[in-house]
């Protein structure tokens, strides 16, 4: 676990901290107050995580067209 700040991390930087957390706390040979301090970390990046890819699933669009072919617009990939 780094102590880096999570609004600073790439999406794949988060998801990789991300699954250390989950890993150690599977274990179980953390502390109570670790296992706290892990919890909110990892609570923390699935946040950062979940962020990242509601951005990226708003970006993702598609050329509309009209009945000529004519682009008119961009559509949410959800629209459809």
């Amino acid at each position: 676990m780094t102590d880096r700040p999570v609004t600073e991390m790439s999406f794949e930087d988060a998801m990789a901290e991300l699954e250390k957390v989950v890993e150690e706390l599977e274990q179980g040979r953390a502390t109570l107050e670790n296992s706290i301090k892990l919890y909110q970390r990892g609570a923390e990046l699935k946040e950062r995580c979940t962020t990242t890819l509601n951005e990226a699933e708003e970006k993702v669009a598609v050329i509309t067209q009209d009945a000529d072919g004519n682009a008119v617009g961009l559509k949410k990939v959800d629209d459809f």
